[in-house]
């Protein structure tokens, strides 16, 4: 699309209402391709998780009368793209990071996509996929062109979620300390990658997640502030690790763009946090 990560990562927004075109098989090849490069699904900290393309129509599950689907809410996909990964802590974290960074690249080739955790029928995708011992579907996404005329279920869906709506700044980045706000200056050149992570996308838009950032400013340290009773840990799993790997995904790609080159390590600052909740999830720190 001739775009940069960050402007991907901007104007991306969740497709629920897609055109019947075909994907196109460029489209489709260079995302195959994706998924078989070494490297591509591997997370921040060394896990894996493993995708599946599967088209829209005539599975086994559709065979067997089992609708593939999301109950009504997405219209006209063509394909999904379907995560596996193990229920675990760790696992879920890494899983956001690779999810995310897939999704940007169909993104990038013009598809449309939507981030699904809750609203579509495991059982189905489940047919399409031998599950083994310990591992879920966390995630999928539909695939296809947006449509240019969206459906009511579309705006009425971001309204409930407030997905035009962000957390200020100053609630999600701290400087050297919780309780001590991060102002855009102060962050500098890295006030572009955590833009990046506050724009991004969260299981019901969130947006669990903290940052930490260094009084050097050579570390970014990633907190998890879970949402009292979310409905969505109730599928079995911790949705909103998911969203730390996702943040982590965004601030990662965004540091890489921008040539400042890093990585990721699980190395607990020990802070004082907020609360008995609030936990410590990874780290970026900057070479």
């Amino acid at each position: 699309m001739g775009k940069t990560l960050m402007e991907i990562m901007e104007k991306r927004k969740s497709v629920r209402t897609y055109e019947r075109t075909p994907i196109r098989e460029e489209a489709y090849a260079s995302v195959m391709e994706y998924l078989a490069q070494e490297g591509n699904l591997r997370g921040p900290l060394g896990g894996t998780a493993a995708v599946e393309w599967i088209a829209a129509k005539g599975g086994t599950a559709e065979a067997a009368g089992v609708k593939l689907g999301a109950y009504g809410i997405i219209k006209n996909p063509q394909a999904y793209l379907v995560g596996v990964v193990q229920n675990g802590k760790q696992a879920l974290l890494e899983f956001g990071y690779i999810f995310h960074k897939l999704i940007l690249h169909a993104t990038g080739l013009g598809l449309g996509t939507c981030w699904m955790g809750g609203t579509f029928n495991r059982k189905s995708f489940s047919r399409e996929i031998e599950l083994a011992p310990g591992e879920i579907i966390p995630c999928i996404t539909p695939l296809g062109y947006a449509s240019e005329k969206q459906r009511l279920v579309d705006s009425t869906m971001r309204y409930i979620a407030k997905a035009d709506q962000r957390k200020p700044w100053e609630e999600l980045f701290h400087h050297a300390e919780f309780g001590r706000v991060l102002t855009r200056e102060a962050a500098g050149e890295l006030a572009a990658p955590l833009e990046m992570v506050r724009q991004g996308p969260s299981a019901s838009n969130k947006q669990p997640w903290r940052v930490v950032l260094s009084e050097d400013r050579k570390q970014a340290h990633f907190y998890l502030q879970p949402t009292p009773n979310y409905s969505g840990n109730k599928l079995g799993f911790e949705m909103q690790r998911i969203d730390i790997g996702i943040a982590a995904c965004s601030f990662g790609l965004a540091c890489r763009e921008l040539d400042f080159s890093g990585g990721w390590t699980q190395q607990d600052p020990m802070l004082n946090v907020p609360g008995p909740h609030t936990e410590y999830m990874l780290s970026y720190t900057l070479s």
